[in-house]
């Protein structure tokens, strides 16, 4: 090899590592770390530092404050990336309250999976009105199906009549959603529902069964109840100024940590899901556990229509994203028959 040539080579790699030179990038998320959301977040993290100079520090949920308080940090740039759960995202960015108006998703994994990876909604019209939040949108993954847990038994919305049902703040929709089940819906941070629970201040509350079971949820109630609504939803964005600040290089890394553990969490939230509900059968035997039937679902799907409308009515961007959703969906079915 000429000199000249060996020279250039060596010049080219110094200047790649100089655009790649080592960075700590702070990412915090709304649960513990071996949660989904933390399981997916070290993931990335992995990913990120064996392939990169970079290294990334984690914020597990109560290390920066509450939810709303990591969503500013984001939005101000304190943070590089976040992970929340869409039901608190309402309140910032209302479009994605579509996740949670109750029987839409699926409870079919399969077709859950399917539309996260291929959804036009997630992946094309999101991530622009992301952007106008001054995020870049990585990742929407769902951690769950949710089961609601209550001291009394119920079959019906008129059995909800009353009941004071914690709800994630944030997120009119959770609210209507509640109402329209017959209940009475108290948003409250997750910090509080423990101490809530124990002191009946709320009858009873809605997580998916992974929660449940690792925070005893299921010792401060008496009845779990599966009622098909819906699924328990994250999502991961990157503060948009610091995300258009990155190199090719370093945007690539980001993009390809996400898909890799977006991919991660695909597979270890199902087993989290069925290790919840397996632990509380074997650790709490006398716990019952309910299944509504199709004939009680229709009941509170026929409810759950109002707030469905209700959700499309509220901006032209919301109609237009429940209306995609519905397609994205059929393609889904279609797809993983």
């Amino acid at each position: 090899m000429k000199l000249t040539k060996f020279k250039g080579l060596v010049l080219a790699g110094m200047l790649a590592a100089t655009s790649m030179s080592a960075a700590t990038w702070k990412y915090a998320f709304g649960e513990g770390v071996s949660d989904p959301q933390g399981i997916y977040a070290t993931a990335f993290k992995d990913f990120v530092e064996e392939n990169s100079r970079h290294k990334i520090e984690l914020y597990k949920v109560g290390s920066l404050g509450e939810e709303a308080d990591m969503m500013e940090q984001a939005k101000a740039g304190l943070l590089h990336f976040i992970g929340q759960s869409t039901g608190y995202m309402g309140g910032t960015i209302p479009q994605m309250d579509v996740f949670t108006v109750p029987y839409v998703l699926p409870t079919d994994t399969k077709q859950l999976d399917y539309f996260f990876k291929n959804s036009k909604v997630v992946n094309e019209m999101l991530p622009k009105i992301f952007n106008k939040h001054g995020l870049e949108l990585l990742a929407i993954f769902p951690e769950g199906e949710m089961a609601v847990t209550t001291m009394e038994e119920f079959r019906s919305p008129a059995d909800l009549k009353g009941k004071k049902m914690r709800v994630m703040p944030g997120s009119p929709i959770l609210v209507e959603t509640y109402e329209a089940f017959g209940a009475s819906p108290q948003p409250m941070t997750w910090g509080d529902l423990v101490g809530a629970l124990k002191t009946g201040m709320v009858d009873g509350q809605e997580n998916p069964t992974v929660w449940i079971e690792a925070y005893g949820l299921d010792e401060l109630t008496k009845v779990l109840t599966y009622t098909g609504h819906g699924h328990f939803n994250a999502s991961v964005s990157a503060n948009k100024n610091f995300f258009d600040g990155l190199g090719k290089r370093d945007k690539r890394l980001v993009q390809e940590a996400a898909k890799h553990a977006q991919k991660v969490i695909l597979e270890e939230a199902q087993k989290l899901d069925a290790i919840g509900i397996g632990r509380i059968v074997k650790t709490n035997p006398n716990y019952k556990i309910n299944m509504l039937t199709e004939e009680e679902r229709a009941v509170f799907k026929k409810a759950a229509q109002k707030v469905q409308d209700s959700f499309a009515s509220k901006s032209a961007s919301n109609k237009k994203i429940m209306d995609q959703i519905k397609r994205d969906l059929a393609q889904a079915e279609k797809n993983t028959k």
